[in-house]
């Protein structure tokens, strides 16, 4: 890399053996940046969506926010209190075609609001998901165009769910109606594909013998970028990088231990911690630094299959998750899914707070991201698909009005909020999937 007293370009890179590590947004950039229109630099604009999909539906006695503000907040709801400002509870979306209510269906028609063609085999068939379609636009200047994530390591093949192939569960994103984007749970692998691979999984361990850190092939020209930025730059870019360096510990922290365990562990892979929580939060950090470094602008984040048989003991539910939801109004289970509700919830309330702890472009990178987070299904005693537990965090760019409780009388599309999603990233449609129109409410007009 030639380093002038030029503004240095966006896509800004440092690069060293089997690595390549995108840069965050710095004010040494911002001139370079001031004259276009669509990068997060451009404080009107909002140029990076995330989706996070809780499955199963919720418990929405305990999920409703009792008043048209944030300020009480639900049970379901609490652990967003420090960001919710930021953040809005949308009640009363649907979602028309994934009936007849199933699991399967659920995931499917989430992100893509298409009816899954029924068929146990490989001739499956959806639609598009919004998160490609605005891949299709603003991924196209980015190392990666999309990014898809989730936390269940074994993709389970054949029929899973009333007649569906289990292809319907095991994927949120789909490029075309007929091809799937396969999610990846690994955290080494996702690191990888982020900052550099090392090939194989042989190649991979003996790879980190030979290094302590991904950082350390790009030290000299870290140093040598270092010396021509500000003081500001220079502790954002130290920041991040640290936050790099701690991403890549924890990694190799859960290797080691994986590595110590005399015992085959079939379902985790070296490099995955045991503990869910502590593999959430390591994957909303990787999502975090692929932002921040502009290495991709869409994320998909699946918390849990449908029809999971996860158990949460670290919260006090040794229950498998699946079961509890077709409680038969049984109050004990109930409590029990509210609890994991929850306990998701507070996973992504970290996250959020983590983004706004983090400067960019004079706000933090939770204002120039879009997040929504949510499921496919309302309550899952009955498989239904309406009222839907959904929350919208960040934008405040492109003037997301937070702190609030939109609620509509009748139901209305989750393709309308798709839609208005994409129109906040700069992807203009006259509609998308079954959508009527856009929910206005949720931002104030820009400025022109």
């Amino acid at each position: 890399m030639i380093i002038s007293k030029k503004a240095l370009p966006r896509r800004t890179f440092l690069r060293g053996a089997g690595t390549v590590l995108a840069l965050p947004l710095l004010d040494a950039m911002i001139p370079a940046l001031s004259s276009a229109a669509n990068t997060p630099a451009n404080p009107a604009r909002l140029r990076r969506l995330g989706f996070v999909y809780m499955p199963m539906g919720c418990d929405v006695t305990r999920w409703t926010p009792p008043g048209d503000t944030l300020d009480e907040l639900s049970p379901s709801l609490s652990p967003l209190a420090p960001v919710k400002q930021k953040v809005a509870i949308i009640s009363n979306l649907e979602l028309r075609s994934a009936y007849p209510g199933t699991h399967a269906t659920s995931n499917a028609s989430f992100l893509s609001a298409a009816k899954a063609k029924r068929t146990e085999s490989t001739d499956y068939r959806l639609g598009t998901t919004v998160d490609q379609v605005a891949a299709q636009q603003i991924g196209k200047g980015t190392q990666l165009p999309s990014l898809e994530l989730s936390m269940d390591l074994l993709s389970v093949v054949g029929q899973c769910d009333n007649g569906y192939a289990c292809v319907y569960q095991n994927n949120l994103s789909w490029s075309s109606p007929t091809t799937p984007l396969p999610a990846e749970a690994h955290p080494r692998i996702v690191f990888e594909s982020l900052f550099g691979e090392e090939g194989g999984a042989v190649d991979r361990r003996a790879a980190l013998k030979r290094r302590a850190s991904l950082l350390d092939s790009v030290t000299a020209e870290l140093a040598r970028l270092q010396r021509t930025l500000g003081p500001e730059d220079r502790r954002r870019v130290s920041q991040y990088l640290e936050s790099v360096r701690d991403v890549e510990r924890r990694i190799q922290q859960a290797e080691a231990a994986a590595g110590e365990n005399p015992l085959p562990d079939l379902d985790r892979p070296m490099g995955v911690p045991a503990s869910y929580a502590d593999h959430a939060r390591l994957m909303f950090d990787l999502q975090r630094l692929a932002l921040q470094g502009d290495i991709t602008r869409v994320i998909t984040f699946q918390l849990a299959r449908e029809t999971s048989n996860r158990t949460y003991p670290e919260i006090g539910v040794p229950e498998p998750h699946h079961p509890l939801t077709h409680h038969g109004n049984d109050p004990d289970k109930i409590a029990q899914v509210a609890k994991i509700n929850q306990f998701h919830v507070s996973l992504f309330a970290e996250f959020l707070q983590k983004l706004a702890e983090t400067p960019e472009a004079g706000g933090s990178l939770l204002d120039h991201v879009l997040y929504l987070y949510g499921s496919g299904m309302g309550n899952p005693n009955v498989h239904d698909h309406v009222n839907l537990p959904i929350i919208v965090a960040g934008g405040a760019a492109g003037k997301m009005q937070g702190g609030r409780h939109l609620k509509h009388r009748e139901p209305v599309p989750l393709a309308n909020l798709h839609l208005t999603l994409l129109d906040k990233v700069g992807v203009r449609l006259d509609s998308f999937a079954d959508s009527d129109g856009q929910i206005d409410d949720l931002f104030q007009p820009l400025s022109m």
